[in-house]
């Protein structure tokens, strides 16, 4: 693993960050939580030039940035220090990433921070396999890194797939009545920033990221009692799950993989799939969001 020097980061010019994904949620989160450290450049990078202008009305520079264009990559990596990667649900993310990180070394950066899936070393799970594989190149390629393994988003039952996932108060999952991991986006991001400005500190380090384990049925409970409206689970089962993703057009190498885990899920074969962890405290200095905190937070966007 690369060395991170301080000589490195505390000259005289500010640590450009670049985060990719910017308009995604945790893209998005990421530089919300980067803003409030004054001492670094964020650089967010988007697709159009259409897309740059809620981060220039802040102040935050962007770059032009295309997985599938390489000829936009050296350009955006120009000075950039600290690398943060989230690619998009598409088996293409295995091409893109290796590409963008032989262009990241060309381009002399110092740090990635991977935005990965859920699951140990050994996990079997398709889409998080791959995102291990990608884990291990940035590795293999000498770079410092540090790798993020969020569970399941709390925020998927804000809304899943473009569509609102919770509808006059019932819950619609593929799982039966399996226990689920579960992680705040804004914990995440947090944890992304941290490890974006702080490389020194966070090198070599993989974050597992859940903390809070609940089925649906428990998740409903604990939205009535908070709301105060009425909400119940409703078992799916995963094959209604996979013919939406094919009606929608989705790329289907991935979600296969996906409608495979629910599955599993259902049948309770993915060992540690409940695992929460400790580590967020030491990572930032504070609490993690619970679910009961999460539906507090979101007590209106749940109401119907």
């Amino acid at each position: 693993m690369n060395k991170i020097y301080k000589e490195d980061i505390n000259n005289t010019n500010p640590v450009k960050v670049l985060v990719t994904g910017a308009t995604g949620q945790v893209g998005g989160k990421t530089i919300d939580y980067l803003v409030q450290h004054k001492d670094i450049e964020i650089v967010a990078a988007v697709r159009s030039k259409e897309k740059a202008g809620q981060f220039t009305d802040r102040g935050i520079k962007t770059v032009l940035l295309d997985f599938d264009d390489t000829s936009t990559h050296l350009p955006a990596f120009e000075g950039i220090y600290s690398l943060f990667i989230v690619t998009g649900y598409t088996v293409d993310m295995l091409r893109q990433s290796k590409v963008l990180v032989d262009n990241a070394k060309k381009a002399n950066i110092k740090h990635i921070v991977h935005l990965g899936a859920c699951g140990p070393d050994d996990a079997t799970v398709g889409h998080w396999v791959w995102h291990q594989l990608v884990e291990r190149y940035i590795e293999w390629s000498g770079f410092s890194f540090t790798h993020l393994r969020p569970q399941d988003f709390m925020q998927n039952l804000l809304s899943y797939g473009n569509e609102k996932a919770v509808k006059n108060g019932v819950i619609n999952g593929y799982v039966d009545d399996a226990t689920l991991s579960w992680v705040d986006v804004e914990n995440v991001a947090e944890v992304a920033a941290l490890s974006l400005i702080n490389p020194e500190k966070h090198n070599g380090k993989t974050y597992r990221l859940s903390y809070d384990a609940l089925n649906f049925a428990e998740i409903a409970e604990l939205m009535t009692s908070i709301v105060g409206q009425p909400f119940r689970y409703e078992a799916l089962s995963p094959e209604i799950f996979l013919q939406k993703m094919k009606d929608a057009g989705a790329e289907m190498a991935y979600m296969n993989c996906v409608y495979d885990h629910w599955k599993q899920h259902a049948n309770g074969t993915i060992p540690g799939s409940t695992d929460t962890f400790d580590n967020f405290f030491e990572i930032t200095g504070k609490q993690p969001t619970r679910w009961s905190d999460f539906i507090q937070k979101h007590r209106a966007e749940l109401r119907y």
